[in-house]
Order: C-alpha cells, then structure tokens, then sequence
C-alpha cells in the first residue's frame, strides 16, 4: 500500500512506498516535510469521498422541524439590482460602480452580500449625547463628528463609519490615562 502526501509549499502530490518509509523533505522544493505541516492523504479516503460526491442525496421535508420550505417567499439578496434590469443600462450601472471603488480610498465589504460599498457621502452628528465610561473618566466622542455613508450597490444595504477626519479624536480619546 502506498501513501500520498501533499507538499504545504509548492502542493505536490508525494508518494511514497512503505517499505522505504516517508520523505523528510520534498523532492521538488527541498522543504520539510514533518508534522503539522504535512498533509496526508490515503487513496481510500479519496475513493469514498468521491463515492459520497457522486451520489445525489435525497432531501425530505419530514425532517424539517417547520415543515415544508417555501422557495418562492425566499427574497434573493444577490439579485435585487435584477428588478432594474428593464428601465435601466445596467452595463453602464456596473462600468460606474467600478470607476467609483477605483477612486475611493476605503470600499468597506458589505455585511449583507460581501459586495464592495460605494462612498455615498458624510452624515454630520451634532446632535449626540456621548457617553462617559467610568473607566474612561471622559466622553468616547464629542459631537460635532462625521460619519462616512456608504452603500452596497448590489443589496443597496446601508452602512456607516467614522470619517477619517474624526478617528483622531476617538484614539486620542481612548488613549488618555485616568
């Protein structure tokens, strides 16, 4: 019986016979190859896992703890731009939203779809009440500060950051010694 390894650093296949035992190191990249840096693979695991893959599995709706699941009450997040797809070039749409990410300095992920947000523009707080930690012994943040807006062009999910501006005041703020 033979056993393969997989090399971490260059992922090739290593095989080697039992009667002369493992390699140390990779014939190909010369690294080593002991402990938990190796990945071992036996061909009868491979063999069942693609067993498994092949074989489609039956999904029954006994089990469901709510019964059966309606599809078609589902609301897709990643295909709520497609109701615009009629009245609107979303070719062109797209050729903005990648110019947009090309100049904004930050693109955050969108939490909802994991798209990247378009910098709609800055929410100014003036009216905000701080809170004072006692182990701060001050406020986290004094108003005026600015929140930076942003929008997920796929989902049109909603997110806010702190301006860049106003990040200032908030490590100054968490760094001072009571």
């Amino acid at each position: 019986m033979m056993e393969t390894n997989v090399c971490p650093w260059c992922d090739t296949e290593i095989v080697w016979d039992e009667e002369f035992g493992p390699e140390d190191t990779c014939p190909h990249c010369n690294n080593e190859l002991k402990g938990y840096r190796t990945v071992s693979l036996n061909s009868n695991v491979l063999e069942d896992e693609l067993e498994e893959e092949a074989e489609p599995e039956e999904v029954s709706n006994e089990d469901d703890l709510w019964g059966a699941v309606d599809t078609d009450s589902i609301v897709p997040i990643f295909n709520t731009l497609d109701q615009f797809r009629d009245d609107h070039d979303l070719s062109r749409y797209e050729a903005n939203v990648s110019a947009i990410l090309a100049e904004q300095e930050e693109a955050p992920e969108c939490p909802q779809c994991h798209e990247l947000m378009l910098l709609a523009g800055t929410q100014s707080l003036t009216d905000f009440t701080p809170s004072s930690p006692s182990a701060l012994g001050a406020p986290v943040m004094k108003s005026p500060f600015s929140l930076n807006v942003y929008i997920c062009p796929s989902c049109f999910h909603v997110h806010q950051s702190l301006a860049p501006e106003d990040r200032i005041q908030l490590v100054r703020n968490l760094s001072i010694q009571n």
